[in-house]
């Protein structure tokens, strides 16, 4: 099988021999193709210009027999400025250097009958490509899968990968979109790691971000201003201008480039990030537009599906509908990332109330509660954090599986002073029970690197920039922090680590070797144990279809939901568990206690034990005491729909 996405811009080799290049360079008249050759950026050698053809438009076009997969090239657009391919797929020397011509149908696919993993199924794992391993290669990071496989994760959320200025990068700062980093490999061994992916079983999303670009390596403004809107900001500078008279090529940009990593590399997905900063009045919007490109194109023959960052816990884009034979399909997006289960479990298992975590401060079980039932907890309320802005829709509607729930996440231990880790600031008596909640619950599961196993290695933020930007980023991250008492002192601030500095990312890569020492190999286990147990529910008793409800008594949650329709067993109650009227009396219950003294609870029908920590037997029969961070999580026969 071989892999092209055909697209109007960048370096197509063609049939017989040779090369087309087109390049969209509205504020140019005159561009020259440079072809050069050399093994580095100091060796690199010109040899030979060729005009390219003004098409109109800001088109530019030029053909060049002689070139050929490996061919070095870039555009000449004054004779003092020679910028790389905004759609090379690849760079070798850096985003400051000559782009790379590829043959996408080189690479021979070993697993072409792939279809994908329905997303119901799906339990994320989100890894930095250059922290995962000791070698931070797309290799290396390939042949950790057949372990993730083990634990129980079913899909790989890879954090982007786009080209950005130096050596090391969490990767938001991409100039490139079409270029993997050369850091971590070349294309061929990114396409080898989604082929190792899904010889595992495992399907890979990849972040992508279409935002903004990185303030180093970014030549747009030098040829296509039209890419920006002055008149609107983003917190990177000027808005990528989605909706203007001349928008037609930057959309076309970046719906490609969504096709281009799907199609090209076969990957099972993306995740936007931080759509909210995507100003765009079209219609359909850039999200839309992304959404049926997939849907129309590649996922009409396989899975793929499409995750969002939305800081405004809008609905529009996670509604569904009856899609013929398919049944119930999302509209647009197939599920967005929940930061309200996150950042009220991260409160209530380390107490901390600082910034945005005061919005979850009042009630805070109850609002665990409604993020495990309904999926948002600010459904349409004031936030006091944003100045008493109302943020949200009703979210009770959508399915779980609209929802990807994490305790971690890059963002999360990442943009904190020095990037600890969960289990380094939380009640370690209530890891369990956060676990369960998280890995037994209906909504998607995400795990970060190093979670499954509480690795003791920060994720510190880290970048490779010089000069001044450097400068100006170092003291911008201490600055951030002053606002925090803890970091009121110059000179508490000036032990945050330097961003730029080698060791900072260094000390961010994962040490495997403590999966097998204790405490962590414990860890492991329970992880492994209670994936295991979600794979078996989903296996017997289907999906979770509809939101759920909770019950807050004290410091103690209940929360249930019906099981789908598909369910095939029933807890051990007598016969006619294989009838649709019995599959829709069971309904999947989680218990449990954040408070200091025990709670007793009981179930409330005939109920088979999933999993339990810190709980015995209770003063009823068939009941439990649950002690501090005690959970029994059971499928129970019911008399009526907790959804109904």
């Amino acid at each position: 099988m071989k892999r092209q996405h055909l697209m109007p811009f960048g370096a197509t080799l063609q049939p017989g021999k040779g090369v087309v290049f087109r390049f969209w360079a509205p504020a140019r008249e005159r561009v020259d193709l440079e072809l050069l050759r050399g093994d580095s950026a100091a060796a690199l050698q010109l040899v030979e210009t060729i005009p390219m053809r003004n098409l109109g438009q800001g088109w530019h076009e030029a053909f060049a027999a002689g070139a050929g997969a490996g061919q070095l090239y870039r555009f000449r657009i004054d004779p003092g400025l020679a910028v790389p391919d905004p759609a090379s797929r690849f760079n070798p020397f850096g985003v400051h250097g000559p782009s790379e011509v590829v043959d996408p149908r080189a690479y021979p696919w070993r697993h072409s009958r792939w279809r994908g993993r329905r997303w119901e199924e799906a339990v994320l794992y989100e890894l930095h490509p250059g922290c995962f391993t000791a070698e931070g290669s797309f290799a290396a990071a390939a042949e950790r899968f057949a372990e993730l496989a083990r634990l129980g994760v079913t899909g790989v959320e890879l954090m982007p990968v786009a080209a950005f200025p130096g050596t090391r990068n969490w990767g938001y700062d991409g100039v490139l979109p079409y270029a993997p980093a050369a850091c971590y490999g070349r294309p061929e061994e990114l396409k080898r790691l989604v082929d190792t992916a899904h010889a595992h079983g495992l399907m890979v999303l990849l972040d992508v971000v279409y935002n903004h670009f990185g303030p180093d390596g970014n030549y747009l403004g030098s040829y296509a201003p039209q890419f920006f809107d002055e008149s609107r900001h983003t917190p990177w500078g000027a808005a990528i201008d989605f909706d203007g008279p001349s928008s037609g090529p930057v959309r076309d940009f970046f719906v490609h480039n969504a096709l281009y990593w799907v199609e090209e590399y076969g990957f099972d997905g993306l995740r936007l990030d931080a759509v909210h900063a995507i100003e765009d009045r079209s219609s359909p919007d850039l999200v839309e537009s992304i959404a049926q490109a997939l849907r129309d194109g590649p996922g009409a023959a396989r899975a793929v599906h499409l995750v969002l960052e939305n800081d405004r816990n809008e609905v529009r884009y996670l509604e569904r509908h009856v899609d013929g034979r398919r049944g119930l399909q999302p509209r647009h997006a197939t599920a967005q990332w929940n930061d309200d289960f996150h950042h009220v479990l991260h409160l209530l298992l380390t107490g901390e109330t600082d910034g945005y975590y005061a919005d979850y401060a009042d009630e805070p079980v109850a609002k665990l509660g409604r993020a495990l039932a309904e999926g948002f907890v600010f459904q349409g309320e004031a936030s006091a954090f944003r100045g008493g802005e109302r943020r949200g829709a009703p979210s009770a509607h959508l399915p779980p599986a609209a929802f990807v729930s994490c305790l971690q996440t890059h963002d999360q231990v990442g943009n904190r002073a020095f990037g600890e880790r969960l289990d380094a600031i939380a009640d370690g008596g209530l890891m369990p029970a956060a676990l369960a909640c998280l890995l037994l619950g209906p909504q998607v599961p995400m795990l970060f690197m190093g979670e499954e196993y509480a690795a003791s290695t920060p994720f510190l933020f880290f970048c490779d920039f010089e000069g001044g930007l450097a400068e100006a980023v170092r003291e911008g991250r201490r600055d951030e922090f002053g606002r925090f008492a803890a970091f009121r002192d110059p000179a508490a601030r000036a032990t945050i680590a330097d961003p730029n500095a080698l060791s900072t990312f260094e000390a961010s890569r994962l040490r495997w070797y403590e999966r097998e020492l204790s405490p962590h190999r414990e860890r492991l286990a329970l992880v492994q144990r209670l994936l295991a147990a979600r794979h078996a529910l989903i296996r017997r008793f289907g999906v979770v279809e509809h939101g759920g409800k909770w019950v807050v008594v004290g410091d103690a949650l209940s929360v249930r939901w019906a099981l789908g329709a598909d369910a095939g067993d029933a807890p051990a109650s007598g016969g006619g568990a294989d009838t649709p009227e019995a599959a829709a009396a069971l309904v999947l219950a989680i218990r449990v206690n954040f408070g200091a003294g025990p709670v007793e609870v009981v179930p409330q029908g005939k109920a088979e034990l999933v999993f339990s920590h810190a709980a015995a037997p209770g003063m009823q029969a068939d009941g439990w005491r649950l002690g501090r961070g005690g959970i029994v999580v059971t499928v129970e026969t019911a008399p009526e729909s907790p959804h109904g």
